[in-house]
């Protein structure tokens, strides 16, 4: 079983703030449960490009909006308190915090905790 406080993060190596958004990885590969969970902030009048060619990620909203357009379609989505969204077609993607977000994240393949996009807006399979 594994026991764990968001607060026991705070300043640790999984704990990862970029100019765009901060994440405390709450679960990582090296926990061998088959899937990482990120607590991830969204930080106000951003946008970040993100491609996760390598991963399927599931994303929660629990507090804040913004919105997700897909680059291909350019078909954009509000995202606010309860929606879900699923990468599962590794969609190239802007995700544009209007407010705040807080997110609950979910990758497949787990992450190692210690990611941050690469040039592509990608993490790289580890």
């Amino acid at each position: 079983m594994i026991v764990r406080n968001i607060n026991d993060f705070t300043g640790t190596k999984f704990d990862v703030d970029t100019e765009t958004w901060s994440s405390k990885r709450l679960l990582v590969k090296a926990d061998n449960v088959g899937f990482s969970l990120h607590d991830t902030i969204i930080k106000a009048g951003t946008e970040t490009e993100i491609w996760y060619k390598n991963h399927v990620e599931a994303v929660y909203c629990i507090e804040g909006e913004g919105e997700i357009e897909v680059l291909a379609t350019g078909t954009i989505y509000p995202i606010q308190p309860g929606t879900l969204y699923v990468l599962n077609g590794h969609e190239k993607h802007l995700l544009r915090g209007k407010s705040q977000m807080r997110m609950i994240c979910v990758f497949n393949p787990p992450t190692t905790g210690q990611e941050v996009h690469d040039a592509e807006g990608t993490y790289p399979l580890n």
